[in-house]
């Protein structure tokens, strides 16, 4: 389960502490729901080790070597692991590219809605600005799976977008602007480009702006308890490849509606075949559905930048968020193997 050839470079030239004042003419705000979903404060001891390169490591070493800021763990509903280092629980975190999984959820909302016929529709039969570009034939379906054949590298042009959007240029013009470099569907290319695209088409085929939708069909059907930001390129587009901002406990609850099958209070905010597709490995990376980062063994992640994460094991019933400030170097890889001993750890100390 690893991001391909990003995460230094973007981490170089990307500040990962931008507090929240620096996005406020940037952002658009999401008002939380007048019911959340309960979480139960039920803290337990937890023995966690694991091995790791041939090494044994704590939980505790882990989370020190990594920066981690915030860190909790659901057993369902209730919050078995809660712990702060720097900041609070109402910190509002960055969730870098874990806002791509929110961008998808949205798509996949929009689709059961019938604002979108077909996710193998090509993407520019709905945002026609597209047609000269090189996404014009492309399907909605390879760029959920990141194949969208565009000439992109994430190490140098991510960092580049991020400037544009933080500038004010127009990040609609610049999707236009960009090139085929190979066809379509044919191989895995992570590319941040391709989910600002999904947002785009969030708002035209909806015909509300994305940010509106994503709190009315998810940040309040999900039960979120605080408000949340979602920053945009000051042209009336939000980015949908990053930058929510929000409290660990709300990106919590985003993964206990993905363990829950898409449901929360009761009621199908996702559709569950939306959820099972998003949690299938694609042709192109078997380590990656539709915005989800995929385990292997069922389990799955939404990532982002530095050390963000929203990890669901519906084996064990876990839900896992891990949040920095200031991220260390890329840690992906030994995330998996400690929050699969977490997880399990709070299965066998269950009841």
């Amino acid at each position: 389960m690893r991001i391909t050839h990003y995460v230094v470079a973007v981490a170089a030239a990307v500040t990962l502490a931008m507090p929240a004042a620096a996005l406020a003419e940037t952002a658009d705000v999401m008002r939380p729901s007048a019911h959340p979903v309960k979480l139960r404060t039920a803290l337990r001891e937890l023995s966690v080790t694991y091995t790791y390169q041939g090494q044994e490591h704590t939980l505790d070493d882990f989370l020190t070597r990594t920066k981690t800021n915030g860190f909790l763990a659901l057993d369902g509903q209730n919050v078995v692991a809660e712990r702060y280092t720097g900041v609070s629980r109402d910190t509002r975190f960055q969730s870098w590219s874990m806002a791509k999984s929110f961008t998808a959820t949205a798509v996949g909302i929009a689709l059961k809605e019938k604002h979108i016929r077909s996710i193998d529709d090509s993407v520019d039969k709905y945002l026609p600005e597209l047609k000269d570009s090189g996404y014009a034939g492309v399907s909605i379906r390879e760029l959920l799976h990141m194949s969208s054949g565009i000439d992109w590298n994430e190490a140098t042009d991510a960092p580049r977008l991020m400037a544009a959007a933080n500038k004010g240029y127009s990040i609609s013009k610049m999707a236009a602007l960009q090139k085929r470099g190979w066809e379509p569907g044919t191989q895995f290319e992570y590319t941040s480009m391709n989910s600002f695209v999904l947002a785009r088409l969030v708002t035209k085929t909806t015909g509300m702006p994305y940010y509106d939708y994503v709190e009315r069909k998810i940040w309040q059907p999900a039960g979120m308890e605080s408000t949340a930001t979602v920053g945009n390129d000051s042209h009336g587009d939000s980015l949908g490849y990053c930058c929510y901002y929000a409290t660990d406990r709300d990106f919590a609850r985003f993964g206990l509606l993905y363990l829950h099958g898409g449901k929360a209070k009761g009621h199908q905010v996702v559709p569950a075949s939306w959820v099972k597709a998003s949690t299938k490995p694609s042709s192109v990376n078997p380590n990656y559905g539709l915005h989800w980062w995929l385990g292997g063994g069922g389990d799955f992640m939404a990532v982002g930048l530095g050390g963000q994460y929203i990890y669901v094991s519906p084996e064990q019933g876990v839900v896992i968020v891990k949040s920095s400030i200031a991220g260390s170097a890329p840690d992906q890889e030994e995330a998996i193997v400690a929050f699969r001993a977490v997880a399990a750890e709070v299965a066998r100390t269950r009841g």
